[in-house]
């Protein structure tokens, strides 16, 4: 009986997870998920262990003999930016990268690869300036999150060990807090341009973020940061314009930037993830073949809207993705 390759998970809990795990183990991985909540049951061929994020535990056990770990831990950045939430933001990331890597040392047959989200973010607020995986990093506390994180992984992570990192900001996909929120607000059509709407928004399809963590623990050849978005980011004005469409809603009027801080405050999040941007293009995995199922915002937006009526699960055994 051939044994599954086993991949580890941690922080797979969340809306990223979510959607990777049915896909791991439709690929014919055996999934362990590291989380901090209490055990569940779970899908056939995924497994959940108990860790607190930090320090390590009896889950390090399955690390060893494992083919690989994704790490997708970060604590939301959809919050007021308090002091406690800002310590807890940077140390959620740095600290998980640590006791993965302390664990790894434990291992006779440590993973070979390791896939690490990332933000970004890291580029800080840029106007309209086309970013890239070479672009430098800017300043800010969200800059600074994202170089202690990409820190902590070159720093902690074993020697041949292929690391591949991944920024990313903005996934879209049904089960995600931020495309409920819009949704509903487009459908009660509040879905207006947010300030002046020439704020860049940079994002990528659900579907096509799993392709990318597939692709991640599968291609020897993938190493290092990439940009995780899709190749054509949009204004806020373009992206809340085709949200409308997408949902059957007319024009909306504007909602300035004074309301837009209101809003926040009473929704317990930082206005500024709704009146910065940036303006990020994969370079890299593009260069690299790498072929977008939805590449645009219509399309995206139109699947997310209008699901399919059959499920589009890839079956075991299924080639590998581009």
């Amino acid at each position: 009986m051939t044994t599954k390759p086993r991949v580890v998970v941690a922080g797979g809990s969340g809306f990223l997870g979510a959607g990777l795990l049915p896909e791991l183990a439709a690929a014919g991985y055996d999934v362990v998920v590291l989380t901090r909540g209490a055990s569940r049951e779970a899908p056939e061929g995924v497994r959940h262990l108990n860790w607190d994020g930090r320090t390590v535990g009896p889950w390090a056990e399955a690390l060893d003999g494992a083919e690989a770990v994704v790490n997708l831990v970060g604590r939301t950045v959809d919050c007021r930016k308090t002091g406690a939430n800002r310590r807890e933001i940077m140390a959620s990331r740095v600290d998980s990268v640590r006791a993965l890597a302390a664990a790894f040392a434990r291992c006779s047959r440590p993973p070979g690869t390791w896939v690490q989200t990332a933000t970004a973010h890291i580029y800080g607020d840029t106007d309209d300036e086309v970013l890239d995986d070479s672009s430098p990093v800017g300043t800010g506390f969200a800059p600074e999150v994202g170089v202690a994180w990409e820190r902590a992984l070159e720093e902690a992570a074993p020697p041949g060990c292929r690391r591949v990192v991944l920024r990313i900001i903005f996934v879209l996909g049904r089960g995600g807090a931020a495309v409920k929120t819009l949704a509903r607000l487009t459908r009660l059509f509040l879905g207006g341009t947010v300030g002046h709407g020439r704020q860049y928004i940079s994002w990528i399809h659900q579907a096509d973020m799993n392709a990318l963590f597939l692709r991640g623990l599968r291609r020897p050849d993938m190493t290092g940061v990439y940009v995780a978005t899709a190749p054509h980011p949009v204004t806020n004005a373009e992206f809340m314009r085709e949200l409308r469409r997408a949902y059957g809603r007319p024009w909306s009027p504007p909602v300035p930037r004074p309301l837009v801080r209101i809003g926040a405050w009473m929704m317990r999040t930082d206005p500024e993830l709704a009146l910065l941007g940036r303006r990020c293009v994969p370079t890299r995995l593009l260069s690299e073949g790498f072929t977008f199922k939805f590449p645009t915002l219509p399309e995206a937006l139109h699947d997310l809207a209008h699901p399919p009526a059959v499920s589009t699960a890839r079956p075991v055994g299924a080639p590998p993705l581009a």
